[in-house]
């Protein structure tokens, strides 16, 4: 009989969600018999697996040692933990608490990795989880954290890192309904003069990963709203501005202040390529600096060393 006690990190979830995650190797059909035959029970009772797990419930699976090995795939997510343990831990954490950590993601890394051997800052944050002793190879089997929101590669700035699976509901209901506030600041040519809320209707081009900004409504086009205002006037023609972004959709900030003839210094895709080869930027100057959530908890990341050399 193996025994195991929900804590905070797998409540608030289906029990048979769990169940699939833990013997993830077992057709469903295996775990809904074992529900039904009682092999499998929740607080000593019969449950059919809809229930809602709660920290401290226990689960009971009156399986063979070598039954619950083979149903949990226990080699492959072993070799998956070890790989990502030797991954580099070293992130920039704004805020941790046992729910989540606030990463301040440098220019030039992946949020989240698109080939099998990238390494993005979600690897690097299971790596510090890992190597803190904050996960271990049981949780990891049954739940990976994971980042809540996304930055392009070249954006710095603010990634939500969710630890378990509670703070990951949070987070992205936070995100899906924007009641958490997000800012950002850019570098963008010329001078920007009084505070302005912009909207357009934004159209991605899937086969150039490039978008276009629309006046008028179109099919597949989704409507956006950005407002902005200027912090700071800086020389060589430029603006240091703080941009709120109202609704999120791909490049968005980048394509719609293109659109008001402010391009973002040093964005290869949007921005003006003969100033940003005049002035020798490498790296687009958009950063994600701050968060602020519904209860008034504000998060701010501090900006990096590229801004500093315009200011």
């Amino acid at each position: 009989m193996i025994e195991l006690i929900i804590d905070d990190a797998n409540s608030n979830q289906r029990f048979d969600k769990y169940l699939k995650r833990i013997l993830s190797e077992a057709p469903s059909s295996f775990i809904y018999k074992m529900l039904r035959k009682k092999n499998i029970t929740l607080n000593d009772k019969k449950a059919d697996g809809t229930e809602k797990l709660i920290s401290g419930d226990n689960v009971k699976l009156w399986l063979s040692d070598e039954t619950y090995e083979k149903m949990r795939g226990e080699s492959e997510s072993d070799s998956l933990y070890y790989r990502l343990s030797k991954v580099d831990p070293k992130i920039d954490i704004v805020f941790e608490d046992s729910d989540m950590i606030i990463i301040n993601k440098p220019s030039g890394i992946k949020s989240q990795k698109d080939a099998e051997d990238d390494i993005s800052i979600n690897e690097m944050a299971i790596s510090y989880m890992i190597n803190s002793g904050q996960l271990s190879k049981e949780s990891f089997k049954i739940f990976h954290p994971s980042i809540a929101n996304r930055l392009d590669r070249n954006t710095s700035g603010i990634i939500l890192f969710a630890k378990n699976l509670k703070s990951a509901q949070s987070l992205g209901k936070a995100l899906k309904e924007r009641s958490c506030k997000k800012m950002y600041q850019a570098i963008v040519l010329g001078k920007v003069e009084g505070t302005e809320e912009i909207s357009g209707f934004l159209y991605k081009d899937q086969k150039s990963n490039k978008v276009e900004i629309l006046d008028r409504p179109r099919e597949n086009a989704k409507e956006i709203r950005t407002s902005y205002r200027p912090i700071k006037e800086l020389k060589n023609g430029l603006t240091l501005l703080e941009i709120h972004l109202i609704t999120g959709r791909t490049h968005q900030i980048r394509a719609h202040l293109a659109s008001i003839n402010h391009p973002i210094l040093g964005d290869m895709k949007y921005g003006n390529p003969e100033i940003n080869k005049k002035m020798k930027v490498k790296n687009q100057l958009l950063h994600a600096y701050s968060i602020e959530f519904e209860n008034g908890d504000k998060y701010v990341a501090k900006t990096p060393e590229d801004f500093n050399v315009y200011l």
